[in-house]
């Protein structure tokens, strides 16, 4: 399946150019994404919203609506992907976002805005693409490897975005600016990919097939080992994004409104991506070596250790603290499921599988926050934390249980 004479399989000579362009132009655009992360529920006011039960609710909704509806597409962009290319998905992908997100900056109520996530999350998919453009030209032993280095890539722009977007809030005093910073990076991120990633593509005999979403699912749940992951991609996210939509409240309810709110709640996002910055490329390396189930449960049980805490600290440092250590492990899990995937499917077919996968971490990024919200607004913040220790620990008895330990040595 994956013979390196197989005509579906890229010439892998260049892919260390590759790699270290696609790092780079990752690191910008989950940069330009994140900015806007930490001033969403501060922005919320200027959008008419102002009862703090609302602010909750509205914040997960706006947080979810783009990942879910990218759930819906993202399938069929991966199809697209092995019959066009992968760079071609990355072009698409971004300058849709550049000009959802110029639009977003625009809006004066937050059913405008929330049109405009929605739309956005028809065109998303950067981060799907540029997993299966980097997936489709590394050498097979080097998977783990590539995508931990693509997620540090990720990580390193979400440790910066958030604290750019509320240093900007607090600098200029405007929730606006940071939309209109995010659109400027993404569309630099989309030129980058334009002019300095070079693909190697040839549509493999299965690619010029064309197989409806129900069919590719029902392959999928053929295969012993893919079906698993998709439940493990869920839940990762699932239990990533629980929390992002109450992270800056919950900093308000410990600090109240002080004037460098935004920059604190830009912080308390950022560090737990300076932990993944830390960790992930060990983790991705070590996953190539000692196996990516291992590493899975290793990531899972240590981020459910370090979110716990957090909902019973009213100190902003100790919250601060337990954030950095939830980035130690909970960079492993994607890049190493992700690394997993890569190797089970088919070189001809990882767009569309990767798509596949990219509906189900599109989905958890949508549940996730939507239900962060929905508790928060319910229970109080406290409990969000609570569940989503709740999540993370399932995720970790299913990997257990679900994918057997023969699965790395699959080819």
């Amino acid at each position: 399946m994956n013979d390196a004479s197989d005509p579906a399989r890229p010439d892998t000579s260049g892919w260390q150019r590759t790699l270290w362009m696609m790092v780079g132009i990752q690191c910008v655009m989950t940069g330009s994404f994140t900015i806007i992360s930490p001033i969403l529920p501060l922005f919320l006011p200027d959008l008419g919203v102002h009862d703090p039960q609302a602010i909750d609710l509205w914040t997960g909704v706006l947080n979810g609506t783009t990942s879910f509806v990218a759930a819906l597409v993202s399938p069929l962009w991966g199809r697209l992907s092995d019959r066009k290319g992968r760079k071609l998905m990355l072009l698409r992908s971004g300058i849709a976002i550049s000009v959802f997100t110029v639009l977003m900056g625009l809006a004066h109520t937050v059913w405008e805005f929330f049109g405009y996530r929605a739309a956005m999350g028809a065109f998303a998919g950067f981060t799907a693409a540029a997993i299966t453009l980097v997936a489709s030209q590394v050498p097979e032993a080097r998977l783990g490897y590539a995508l931990g280095w693509l997620s540090t890539g990720q990580l390193v722009g979400s440790l910066a975005g958030p604290i750019v977007g509320g240093l900007a809030a607090d600098a200029t005093g405007s929730f606006r600016v940071p939309f209109f910073m995010t659109a400027v990076l993404t569309l630099a991120a989309t030129l980058a990919s334009w002019f300095l990633v070079h693909e190697r593509f040839t549509p493999g005999p299965a690619a010029r097939q064309r197989v409806s979403t129900f069919r590719a699912l029902r392959m999928v749940a053929a295969s012993a080992g893919l079906l698993p992951l998709f439940v493990v991609l869920l839940f990762a996210q699932f239990g990533a994004r629980t929390v992002e939509p109450v992270v800056t409240l919950y900093v308000q309810e410990m600090l109240g409104n002080v004037p460098s709110l935004a920059t604190l709640g830009g912080l308390a996002f950022s560090v737990t991506g300076l932990g993944d910055v830390i960790a992930s490329p060990f983790l991705g390396k070590r996953s190539d070596a000692i196996g990516y189930r291992r590493v899975l449960l290793i990531s899972l049980a240590g981020a459910a250790v370090f979110t716990l805490p957090q909902a019973f600290t009213n100190n902003y440092w100790m919250f601060v603290a337990a954030r950095f250590g939830v980035g130690m492990f909970i960079g492993g899990i994607l890049p190493t499921a992700n690394a997993l995937v890569g190797r089970l499917a088919p070189p001809d077919q990882r767009g569309m599988v990767f798509g596949l996968t990219a509906s189900a971490t599109f989905l958890g990024n949508s549940l996730g926050p939507l239900t962060g919200g929905a508790v928060a607004a319910a229970f109080g913040i406290s409990w969000v934390f609570v569940v989503t220790t709740a999540v993370m620990a399932a995720n970790f008895a299913w990997v257990a249980a679900a994918i057997p330990a023969s699965v790395d040595a699959r080819r």
